[in-house]
């Protein structure tokens, strides 16, 4: 695998590249948020570990649901998830029944154009384009 050094805080770290990154939610019914992620935004599940299951988002990006059964707080967290479509995006979640918490709206303090979408467990997700070029 491919080595780089890493300089933070004057020291120096060896590592290997990071290959994917996974975001893991916690959820309390997850069959009811496997209907959410699968069937309302389309993700596929690429593997099922009983309690946990993960979908693929896009190439190295994952979301990973995992069942708990005492109750959580995910105050503060957004899920992004990046297209160059919102408006789209939109409809076609409201299409198939589910709610929309913010329309579609540009934001000019970050140059984005974003719309909101609340999970089964209350997870605030994000859809969003950067009206800037981004890497």
């Amino acid at each position: 695998p491919e080595c780089r050094l890493l300089y933070f805080r004057r020291k120096v770290f060896m590592t290997t590249s990071i290959t994917s990154q996974i975001t893991f939610l916690p959820c309390l019914d997850l069959n009811r948020s496997e209907h959410f992620y699968q069937e309302i935004l389309g993700l596929s599940l690429v593997l099922d570990q009983g309690k946990c299951r993960i979908y693929s988002v896009s190439a190295g990006a994952y979301i990973g649901l995992c069942q708990r059964t005492e109750p959580f707080s995910s105050e503060g967290c957004i899920l992004t998830l990046v297209t160059v479509d919102v408006d789209g995006w939109a409809k076609e979640i409201e299409r198939k029944g589910w709610p929309i918490a913010v329309q579609p709206r540009d934001n000019e303090v970050f140059q984005i154009r974003q719309c909101f979408v609340r999970d089964p467990d209350e997870h605030l997700i994000e859809i969003q384009r950067f009206l800037h070029p981004f890497p």
